[in-house]
């Protein structure tokens, strides 16, 4: 059977499973404004957090501008090593590599760190499909999981989800006792995955930071699964973007300290795994996946979006992916970093909408912490789709923006585009059908009550 062509993972244009999370909305704003609130003064406790911002700016601009060099040294330095390194063009390959190493050492159990890399491949429909079964051991990766979903957030993949939604989950699935409480719920999780991790035939983990001084790699997390993964089983496979890359050691200690404080508010994650090469008796493989980013290398415009270390921090700070979620994004990469980047790997063509899905108001921007310019790369996708003439170009609304500029282009025409709107916005609730646009806004949200006058004209004819 043939694997998925090129980028992996389907981009759902049409049958997203929902606008938003199913009952989760108000659960997944609520938990991101608290993650970032949190985030945010953790950072502006530091005096040098500017500072810190701009450097890691630097060493990233400094990476992708060197990464071929960068990445022949990381790749030297890991055989040295006696690590396995591995090219993959594209998804296909990627996957089709991980296959034969299973293959070549019988395996038919595998335990998954957390790896949006292996979202991005489908690396767990691919091993399904040749009869290996794949385990996610983060505790919201297993959650996701047992749900059959997609993860809500790049770090905390059940944020969507309410303990008791779990507990009944974990009743349905597992047929545990049910609870709602924290706890329990963990110890739950922990008994069942400490059964796969001891009779495991592979680990797979993504890679946080490559290090091409050293030729060894970072990872990072919270629950111990990563430990358990890359060291029980007898073969450890590593999947990295080319992009995940840093120069030298010495540059780890500002990355370590700035992704927990982004993605999950703490000065230092619990475990910190450096890893020099395998174990006695045991054998390790690095998979270092392009998938559409030297393309982006290519792309000036675009070039900082492998810049990003995965924090997660532009989804919090989003109003729109607060609203909306993370399926709404139709891929694996939601919120703004997910706009750029999705729009890059699987192209305009399919993810047409996703630069007009913004508000623009810059909030990514301001606090990506190696300061990728977000909107303003949004802002970019939005001319390059009209420019390449996709199914963002459309006639209606050429017409309606050609309509609108010809309106507030002189005073008399806006008070009566004025007038016409507010008289048309009263007679909304009571049509028998809502078209095409109006139908899309209406099915979700109550119309904006009309003020009797318009505040700032009328202050502004009377004013003294």
């Amino acid at each position: 059977m043939s694997l998925k062509s090129y980028i992996g993972a389907e981009f759902l244009a049409d049958e997203t499973v929902g606008l938003c999370e199913p009952r989760g909305l108000k659960a997944l704003a609520d938990t991101s404004e608290r993650i970032s609130r949190t985030n945010l003064e953790m950072c502006w406790a530091i005096d040098d957090w500017p500072k810190w911002r701009q450097t890691a700016h630097d060493i990233k601009a400094f990476t992708v501008a060197n990464l071929d060099t960068l990445l022949d040294q990381f790749a030297k330095n890991l055989e040295s090593k006696g690590i396995t390194v591995l090219w993959a063009e594209d998804a296909d390959e990627a996957n089709r590599l991980v296959l034969e190493i299973a293959q070549k050492y019988h395996v038919k159990t595998v335990v998954k760190a957390k790896s949006m890399l292996s979202e991005e491949i489908e690396l767990n429909h691919c091993l399904a499909e040749h009869g290996i079964s794949a385990l996610e051991t983060d505790l919201g990766e297993y959650i996701i999981q047992l749900a059959n979903q997609r993860p809500t957030h790049i770090v905390m993949p059940a944020l969507h989800l309410k303990a008791a939604e779990i507990g009944q989950l974990f009743t349905d699935k597992l047929g545990e006792p049910f609870t709602a409480e924290h706890g329990e719920l963990t110890m739950i999780a922990r008994r069942r995955l400490r059964e796969q991790f001891i009779a495991a035939d592979m680990g797979i983990s993504g890679i946080n930071f490559g290090i091409a001084e050293t030729g060894s790699f970072a990872l990072v997390e919270n629950e111990g699964n990563i430990g358990l993964s890359t060291t029980l089983p007898k073969v450890h496979v590593a999947l990295m973007g080319i992009e995940k890359l840093l120069p030298k050691l010495e540059h780890l200690p500002l990355f370590l300290n700035m992704l927990p404080r982004m993605g999950t508010g703490q000065k230092l994650t619990s475990y910190v795994h450096l890893f020099n090469g395998p174990t006695e008796g045991r054998e390790m493989y690095v998979i270092l996946v392009d998938n559409g980013r030297t393309k982006m290398i290519e792309d000036p415009d675009f070039r900082s979006m492998l810049h990003c270390i995965r924090c997660g921090l532009c989804l919090n700070n989003c109003p729109v992916y607060r609203h909306v979620g993370a399926w709404a994004y139709g891929w694996v990469y939601p919120g703004p970093m997910g706009t750029v980047l999705t729009s890059n790997l699987v192209g305009l063509e399919k993810a047409h909408t996703l630069p007009f899905a913004s508000s623009l108001c810059g909030a990514c921007s301001e606090i990506c912490p190696v300061k990728i310019d977000l909107a303003h790369k949004i802002v970019r996708l939005r001319r390059k789709a009209i420019d390449q003439k996709t199914k963002a170009r459309k006639w209606l609304d050429i017409l309606i923006w050609k309509g609108y500029a010809w309106a507030m282009s002189g005073k008399f025409r806006y008070k009566m585009l004025m007038a016409c709107m507010k008289l048309g916005m009263r007679f909304v609730p009571f049509l028998p059908w809502h078209p095409d646009k109006l139908g899309q806004w209406t099915r979700g949200r109550a119309i904006p009550q009309i003020p009797k006058e318009s505040a700032f004209r009328d202050w502004w004819r009377k004013r003294p």
